[in-house]
């Protein structure tokens, strides 16, 4: 149901939510705001049309939130435990949602409180952000209120991934592109992201006569794009903030690149200000790609990850900088027999995002029809049909694309039968469990409860609400 008016609103939460003229809030009816209303305010906070509608439900998620004790938080100060290795033996998820946000959150939640998991991450890329039609306020709303439906409490990570910067873009206008990234950091940041991955990768240049003129380009950008995020942060919060020295799918990082890449960071960042808090982890590239490597049928081909790499990278992170390790991209469709091998590398935290995906798509109950009809889009839109290669068959094209179809069909997606969502949830239910459990952070919520102390930011009052 979408509000009209903000009257509309405010009737329909009368005996659950008490919302005072100076903006505070008081809970009245817990179990009929997670049973009967957060689906609504949620709905709204994503569709509905009118901005004060809307940024009230997404203000009101956040402030609910905060009142059952449901905080967006950093995993700083675990990292922080990490890097001086009080804590190990297990890889943090990172867990990218393209579609249907609210019901994978909800599996997310349902999974972590069976396992008594507190370590896991949301997050979304900066690329993701675009063709899935899902700006960071709408992204916090949407897992927050999983987190009230399900009955989670505690903090919960929300991360943007690879906020990047465009070498295409920064070759034809750098200021631009630089100003365009902090826009985004600021945009996050307010919207309650407190992880944010820097990826200045894209800026290597394997042409230049040492690492560290390879490395230089990266390394500066990062220091200032963290002392930028450091002065953005809210009182009491000091944001987890990561780095990366090899892009995914490109050549393997080494230990000589983390170093260079390192020294030249931490000196840069020095200038940037005294006691600047610098990374909590470090991005490498140890084989993996994006999304896998579709074969002609749209299977996956095999990837062959160099563990004894992330093993070696993730131990010179930790001992000569204090990190927490080093971070796996593009892992989601990897073997079910690999997953166990991160916590024994020591690798800090793993990004998963594909394969979710495809289970959405491939479940035996998603529509086909409604199949149909995304990859019809995506084969007759003009931008998108360029990415068909030649030599490509329609399977790989399609497997390559169909993330594309997130963001124009998100309406349809959130609207398909009750029916399909709760099959395709208990399906992705399934798949965290299995992550939670190999990745070794099932009874988690312990060292989470040790080591973050949650910091409630209170929201400005959304203008002409209150």
């Amino acid at each position: 149901m979408l509000y009209h008016t903000k009257e509309d609103l405010l009737n329909d939460l009368k005996g659950v939510i008490d919302i005072q003229k100076d903006g505070a809030i008081k809970i009245t009816d817990k179990d009929a705001l997670r049973n009967k209303k957060i689906d609504t305010i949620v709905y709204n906070a994503v569709f509905n049309k009118e901005g004060v509608i809307r940024n009230a439900s997404r203000w009101l998620i956040r402030g609910v939130a905060n009142k059952l004790g449901v905080v967006s938080s950093s995993i700083q100060s675990l990292y922080e435990a990490m890097g001086r290795n009080e804590f190990k033996g297990f890889t943090v998820p990172a867990i990218n949602i393209r579609g249907l946000t609210y019901d994978v959150s909800r599996s997310i939640f349902r999974a972590a409180k069976k396992n008594h998991a507190g370590a896991f991450i949301f997050e979304i890329a900066r690329s993701e952000i675009g063709y899935t039609d899902q700006r960071p306020a709408e992204y916090t709303s949407a897992i927050l209120a999983a987190a009230i439906r399900e009955g989670f409490e505690g903090p919960v990570f929300i991360q943007g991934d690879h906020f990047q910067i465009n070498a295409k873009k920064y070759e034809k206008d750098n200021n631009a592109e630089i100003n365009t990234v902090k826009g985004l950091m600021k945009e996050a940041i307010e919207a309650g992201f407190y992880n944010i991955d820097i990826d200045t990768s894209t800026l290597v240049d394997l042409n230049k006569p040492n690492l560290t003129e390879q490395q230089r380009l990266n390394f500066e950008f990062a220091a200032e794009f963290t002392a930028y995020i450091r002065s953005l942060e809210p009182k009491g919060i000091t944001i987890s903030v990561g780095g990366e020295i090899g892009e995914v799918g490109k050549k393997n990082s080494t230990i000589e690149e983390l170093r260079a890449f390192m020294d030249g960071y931490n000196n840069t960042l020095g200038m940037k200000g005294q006691g600047l808090k610098g990374i909590s982890k470090i991005s490498v590239q140890t084989g993996t790609s994006h999304g896998g490597v579709p074969l002609p049928d749209g299977t996956i081909a095999t990837v062959k990850l160099d563990f004894e790499t992330l093993r070696n990278l993730s131990r010179v992170a930790r001992d000569e900088y204090g990190l927490s390790g080093a971070v796996q991209h593009g892992a989601s469709t990897l073997p079910p027999d690999a997953f166990d091998k991160f916590p024994e590398t020591g690798t800090a935290e793993v990004h998963l995002a594909t394969e979710f995906q495809n289970m959405i798509y491939e479940s035996s109950v998603f529509p086909q029809d409604f199949k149909k009809e995304i990859y019809s889009f995506l084969k007759n839109h003009p931008d998108i049909k360029k990415e068909w290669k030649e030599g490509d068959t329609e399977e790989q094209f399609f497997y390559k694309v169909r993330k594309n179809g997130f963001g124009p069909f998100k309406e349809k997606f959130w609207n398909l039968p009750a029916d399909v969502r709760n099959r395709i949830s208990e399906e992705l239910e399934v798949k965290f469990e299995f992550l939670f459990k190999k990745l070794n952070v099932i009874h988690s919520k312990e060292i989470i409860n040790k080591t973050i102390k949650p910091v409630e930011v209170t929201l400005p009052n959304p203008p002409g609400f209150c």
